[in-house]
């Protein structure tokens, strides 16, 4: 069983620049309402795509730096990042099928 997996400013490059796949990364904290209600959905997507796709999740509080390097001013913001760019970002709640439809495009 895949999930989410918890980086931070010091695993951001190993983890999501050097991947040979696509990452989406799930820029959170642990305060934040709507960002507690998509984790379940990206577990779900992390199983379904577990082949395609790595999914990670970055606190903004633990990881100021990569946070803030990628602009990101509210959360949940998810970075998809391809060939070690971000390719595409989707900023606050989405349900799965909206999800499921960027990452069709970007895989």
């Amino acid at each position: 069983m895949t999930k989410p997996v918890h980086i931070d400013d010091s695993s951001f490059d190993e983890a999501v620049i050097k991947s040979k796949i696509p990452v989406l990364v799930d820029f959170w904290a642990p305060w934040c309402g709507p960002c507690k209600a998509v984790a379940p959905i990206l577990e779900e997507l992390s199983q379904d795509y577990c082949e395609k796709m790595a999914f990670t999740k970055l606190n903004v509080d633990e990881g100021p730096q990569t946070a803030s390097k990628y602009g990101i001013s509210a959360i949940p913001t998810l970075l998809i990042f391809k060939n070690g760019e971000p390719v595409q970002s989707i900023v606050g709640y989405k349900p799965k099928p909206e999800l499921k439809k960027v990452i069709d495009e970007i895989i």
